[in-house]
This record gives C-alpha cells, structure tokens and sequence, in this order.
C-alpha cells in the first residue's frame, strides 16, 4: 500500500518554524499561500485514498485493516470487480503532485490533459488548469502537461485557483489550526505560550517536500503536534 511514486514529481514548498528550544518543541509557523493550500487540500482526499497513500506501519486503528480486506478478499465474494476497484482506488492513480502540486500546477499558461492514453476522442477534450484534477470522462487524473500559446494580449492571472488568497502571511499551529497573521497575534500568541526566555527561541526555515506531506498526513490523524512531530522528530 506504500507509494511508489517519485518524490520529484512534488514541488518543494517553505515555511518559517518559531522553535522553543528548551521545550523542544514548535510553537507556530509562518507560511504563505501554497503550504495552507496543501493543509486544506488533505481535507478533499478520499478516505480510500488516504489509506493508499499511507503505508500501513503509518496507519493507527483498524482503517488499515478495511483496506487489507477488500484488497485479498477473492472475487468470488465480491458482487462485481467495479466495486472492489472503486473502493480500493478511489482517485485511480495516486502521485506526489495530487498531494502536493507543483508551481506549474498555477501556471496562467500552462494546463493539463487527462493522462488515460487509451480514451484519445473521450478524453482529450478537457484541459485543467490544476496538475491532478479528475477527468470528467473517465475519472482519471489529468498530469499529462499542455503548453497554452497565446496571441498578442496576455491573459489576466487567475487569483481563484487553490483555497485561499496569497496577499497575506498565515500562521499555523502546532495542531494545524490556521489564521491569518499579524504582529499582534504572534505577541498574543507568545503571550499564550508563556514564554519567559526570548533567547530560547529560534526560527528556522523548512522546506515541505512530498515525504514531508505524508508525514503531516499520518501524523494529523493521530496527533496534535504535527510540526513538532514532523520537523523536530519528536513523536
């Protein structure tokens, strides 16, 4: 049940981690657009997905187990194949940058066709402007990249795409709660946290790759100390 794909295929995202040192653990972080985007973007994953994406040493509970089921259960116990088919690959082909799409994905000129190779006249009518986005057709993904080429006038950017807008720095918990930032808030939060010693806090600057996002995954399922846990390695 452990990805195969490479890990390339994913962008490399940044955000900025306030660290307490004496306490080992991450106090918030700061990030833009493309990180809260990812974080929101787990809550549109099918569960079936999710149990794929994941190796089972990562799973805690039984959902794994629902899964390990209806993958060796024999076909002769099943009322169709469809089924089994629809509940073990729900999204039909799991890749890094579903999970977390790279620049291009947002590109104004740059879109995306379905990757289904053997649907040319049912398919290959739908373009997406998001690298993943599910075919109408054949519910398949759409990754197969298509340049855009233009004429004289430059198309405006479109400010619609992923979930929230980029004029602004969001904070985000330990446990993932996101707000929007301020310097107020970053003094109310210090505040909250009761920290005594400035110079016990450090900033650090991480970068959030592919095994970084499952890792939030996994670790957002069972835990509410997913930075801490993440990028400290304190699990």
């Amino acid at each position: 049940m452990a990805n195969t794909h490479a890990n390339s295929a994913a962008s490399k995202l940044s955000l900025k981690l306030l660290i307490d040192t004496t306490a080992q653990k991450v106090l918030f972080a700061e990030a833009g657009k493309e990180v809260v985007d990812f974080l929101f973007r787990l809550l549109s994953l099918p569960l079936g997905s999710i149990v794929k994406l994941l190796s089972t040493d990562r799973l805690q509970g039984s959902i794994g187990n629902l899964y390990k089921s209806i993958q060796e259960l024999n076909d002769s116990y099943l009322q169709n194949s469809k089924g089994k088919s629809i509940l073990l690959n729900p999204i039909r082909s799991i890749s890094a940058s579903l999970l977390l799409p790279g620049p291009s994905s947002s590109s104004k000129n740059v879109y995306f066709r379905c990757a289904n190779v053997n649907n040319y006249s049912g398919c290959y009518g739908y373009v997406s402007k998001v690298n993943g986005a599910l075919c109408p057709k054949c519910n398949n993904i759409m990754t197969k990249q298509m340049i855009y080429v233009g004429g004289h006038e430059e198309d405006d950017e479109d400010p619609n795409i992923g979930f929230v807008k980029g004029v602004v720095t969001y904070t985000i918990m330990d446990d993932l709660t996101v707000t929007p930032m301020s310097s107020i808030s970053s003094i109310t939060l210090l505040s909250k946290f009761n920290v005594k010693n400035l110079d016990a806090l450090v900033e650090r600057t991480v970068t959030l790759g592919f095994d970084e996002a499952l890792e939030v995954l996994a670790i957002s399922l069972r835990s509410k100390k997913v930075l801490t846990s993440v990028f400290l390695g304190k699990k």
